[in-house]
C-alpha cells in the first residue's frame, strides 16, 4: 500500500514538473519568437524611442558640463560635418545611461574588479557607476594641477587633459581607472555620433549625411552596380524620417 502510494505520488510530481518545465519553455521559446524572430510580415519589435525631451535625465549640472566639452573636443564641429556636441552626443550618452545600458543589464558585474586582459570583456562597475565616480575624480585632478574643473579650462588645456586621461597619466585617486575611462568615453561618444537618431544622437542624421551612410533605407538594389557613382539620396532613420 505504501509502495503504490509513493508510485502515484512520483508519479504526480513527474507529471507537475513536466508540465511546468513546459509551459515555461513554451513561455520562453514563444518569447523570442515574438521578439527575435517574427514570421509574419510588418511585424517586429521596433528598438525603443529614448525620451527626445531637451534635458538630462542622468548627469547632473557638473557631470553634463563634463561631457559637453570632452565630446566636443573628441569630435569638433568643423566644415566636413557636424561636431559631437551639435550631433546630440551628450543627450544620447545621458539616455543610455538612464536606461539598461547604464545599469550594464549585459555585463557580469559582481566584485572584484581586477584589471583584466584585453580579451577578458568588461571589468568594472555599471557604465554608469563608472562614469558617475570619474568624472568628480577628472575635476578634483585638473583643479589639481591647473586650478580649474575642466568645463572651465581653455580648450588647449582642456585637449591635454584628455590626453593624460588616454595614456592613463591622470591620477584619479582610485576611483576609476583613467585610461579605461577614456576608452569608454571615446567609445560612446562614437556611438552617439553614428547611431540612429532614434536613440537621441545623430542629430538630423548629420553625420550619415557627411560619409554619405543611407540609413535604413529599404532597397538599395538599384545602385549595387553603378560603381564610382555618387550617392545622392537623403539617409532614412528607423522611424522612417529622412535627413
Amino acid at each position: 500500500m505504501n509502495t503504490a502510494v509513493s508510485r502515484r505520488l512520483a508519479i504526480k510530481i513527474a507529471v507537475t514538473a513536466s508540465a511546468f518545465w513546459t509551459g515555461l519553455f513554451n513561455r520562453a521559446f514563444g518569447e523570442v519568437i515574438r521578439r527575435r524572430l517574427p514570421w509574419a510580415a510588418q511585424v517586429s519589435d521596433r528598438p525603443a524611442e529614448v525620451d527626445q525631451r531637451p534635458g538630462y535625465l542622468f548627469f547632473n549640472a557638473s557631470e553634463s558640463a563634463f561631457i559637453e566639452a570632452s565630446v566636443a573636443l573628441l569630435i569638433p564641429d568643423d566644415a566636413i560635418g557636424p561636431g559631437a556636441l551639435e550631433a546630440g552626443v551628450p543627450h544620447f550618452i545621458d539616455r543610455q545611461l538612464a536606461g539598461p545600458y547604464g545599469a550594464g543589464d549585459h555585463f557580469y558585474l559582481q566584485a572584484p574588479f581586477p584589471k583584466g586582459l584585453p580579451t577578458q570583456g568588461w571589468q568594472a562597475r555599471s557604465p554608469a557607476e563608472v562614469y558617475r565616480a570619474a568624472i568628480p575624480a577628472i575635476d578634483l585632478w585638473c583643479v589639481a594641477t591647473n586650478g580649474k574643473s575642466f568645463a572651465t579650462l581653455d580648450p588647449a588645456t582642456q585637449d591635454d587633459a584628455l590626453k593624460a586621461l588616454e595614456s592613463g597619466e591622470a591620477e584619479l585617486g582610485g576611483a576609476v581607472d583613467a585610461k579605461r575611462f577614456f576608452a569608454l568615453l571615446l567609445q560612446n561618444t562614437l556611438e552617439g555620433y553614428f547611431a540612429d537618431p532614434i536613440y537621441g544622437g545623430n542629430r538630423q542624421m548629420g553625420a550619415w549625411r557627411m560619409i554619405g551612410f543611407p540609413g535604413a533605407r529599404y532597397d538599395l538594389r538599384p545602385f549595387v552596380s553603378r560603381y564610382g557613382e555618387p550617392y545622392n539620396l537623403p539617409p532614412v532613420a528607423l522611424s522612417g524620417h529622412r535627413g
